[in-house]
């Protein structure tokens, strides 16, 4: 099932995105009259009771008085999810990012965070903040976990995880490397805008799914999350020996190579106004954000 959250006069909504468009579920449950969740919160909340019940109401007959008017093109998108407990990130996961970057491959996951004031939704645009010059993209693999974990282990990992999202680790670079600690070069405003649909675990096999990104059309990472040092599994087990994870916590997994800091001094454009960066993930779709001042 591949879900979105929409804005429409001022409120966030649920979707879901079907072949013939995308289905207002608030709209759907009441007037057929079903008890299943109307949000993004309580859907994850309720877990395989919630998508089951879901489905119940997409099964119930014709579909097409509930589709949302606007047309997609139109549709203004919400992040994913609005208010995560927690947003990790996953650093240097990719082989290929590491030997750009010049890092040795990490021994155990290199684990940042960002914070809630960093979350965008598809289209949304991203203004530079005034005190970086040095704005980058990293195309990204995003979990959303769906259940309290606590000291999983890697064979059982995948169950607690509701679905998958595409995510750009926007990153100011010159703001990273200001001090030993990445944090504030990569939690500033939208700079982890995800979507534009969250597609539910049953449909993905995350161990092998392309994943690239473009700017102004022009591809910059081409690569598969088969490039993973440290796969999905891995990472959900490792964190949570250290933190519970909890329903609605978003692990943004590693991007691959490509980015502009692997490039030469030289050679390096960075982010501008006006420039559209689209990630790309396999069977999940495209998330697109254009830059601003």
């Amino acid at each position: 099932m591949k879900l979105l959250n929409y804005i429409q006069n001022e409120q966030v909504k649920l979707g879901v995105k079907t072949p013939s468009g995308i289905v207002d579920v608030g709209l759907m449950v009441s007037t057929l009259g079903i008890s299943a969740p109307s949000s993004m919160e309580i859907l994850i909340e309720k877990g395989q009771e919630g998508i089951r019940a879901l489905e119940n109401c997409l099964k119930a007959g014709d579909l097409s008085s509930y589709y949302i008017t606007s047309k997609d093109v139109n549709l203004e998108y919400a992040p994913i999810v609005l208010r995560p407990e927690k947003i990790l990130c996953v650093g240097l996961n990719y082989k290929s990012h590491s030997e750009e970057c010049q890092m040795d491959l990490p021994e155990n996951p290199v684990i940042f965070s960002k914070f809630n004031n960093a979350l965008a939704g598809h289209r949304q645009m991203v203004k530079i903040p005034e005190t970086t010059q040095q704005m980058d993209y990293e195309a990204e693999l995003v979990m959303v976990i769906g259940k309290t974990a606590k000291n999983i282990n890697r064979e059982e990992a995948l169950d607690y995880v509701f679905g998958y999202t595409v995510g750009n680790d926007l990153s100011a670079r010159d703001l990273q490397f200001r001090t030993p600690q990445w944090l504030l070069g990569k939690t500033c405003d939208h700079f982890a805008p995800t979507g534009p649909v969250l597609v539910t675990a049953d449909e993905i096999d995350p161990s092998s799914l392309s994943i690239s990104c473009k700017v102004n059309g022009e591809i910059k990472q081409s690569s598969s999350t088969k490039d993973m040092i440290f796969d999905c599994a891995t990472i959900i087990s490792y964190l949570s020996q250290h933190m519970t994870l909890m329903p609605g916590d978003l692990i943004f997994t590693g991007t691959p190579s490509g980015v502009i800091l692997g490039y030469p001094e030289s050679e390096r454009i960075w982010l501008k106004d006006g420039d559209l960066i689209e990630v790309e993930i396999e069977k999940i779709g495209v998330l697109e954000n254009r830059i601003g001042k």
